[in-house]
């Protein structure tokens, strides 16, 4: 039979080990409106990516024709990305339903929140040109404002990702040779692309 003394050395001991080896909770993330300046900020910045990009994708199909013009979305739009997150402090990029770009376009869990509120709402009759994301988020690593701005398919769009069988012979090559394992095909005219995603610490 143990001593009292061997039994609360035990005890003592016990407890011990489990303080130190118990790992320590992670505070849980809480989520909040955001305020409408910090929206209204955050829209500014995804026009402008929007403009850009519009611009130089116009001038290039003009200029190029539909299969040189794919490098804008390639090299063009991912460096006026890089542009303004350099300007703002934030990240801003762009994501899609279904990724052309595996390296850039394929959204992480708070974007597929966002494209998924999206597809749901335009399913209840809203237009994508008025569809906004934004919500704050405090959690380990910090304060964080995510914001996102729905992207539809236009008709100039339908050149390179509509239906497969509309798809010009040059700009289905120069797809396949860009993007072996492009996946954003087959869309309608109106249908939602994807967004312009935006994280801004706060």
């Amino acid at each position: 039979m143990k001593t009292p003394l061997i039994v609360t050395l035990t005890l003592l001991l016990t407890a011990c080990a489990s303080s130190e080896t118990k790992p320590e909770a992670k505070p849980a993330s809480t989520v909040e409106a955001a305020q409408p300046q910090q929206i209204e900020e955050s829209r500014a910045v995804a026009k402008t990516l929007a403009t850009q990009l519009g611009g130089k994708l116009k001038e290039s199909m003009s200029k190029n024709g539909p299969a040189q013009s794919i490098s804008v979305c390639k090299e063009i739009a991912p460096q006026i990305a890089a542009d303004l997150s350099k300007q703002t402090g934030w990240q801003v990029g762009r994501v899609g339903t279904r990724a052309r770009n595996a390296a850039t376009g394929v959204p992480n869990a708070w974007q597929a929140e966002a494209l998924a509120s999206f597809a749901e709402r335009m399913k209840n009759g809203e237009k994508a040109d008025t569809m906004e994301f934004a919500q704050v988020v405090t959690d380990s690593t910090g304060k964080h404002l995510h914001y996102a701005k729905a992207i539809a398919i236009q008709p100039v769009c339908l050149t390179c990702h509509g239906p497969a069988d509309k798809i010009a012979d040059g700009v289905k090559a120069r797809l396949n040779a860009d993007y072996p394992l492009d996946r954003a095909t087959g869309y309608q005219e109106g249908e939602l692309r994807g967004a312009v995603v935006i994280t801004r610490p706060l």
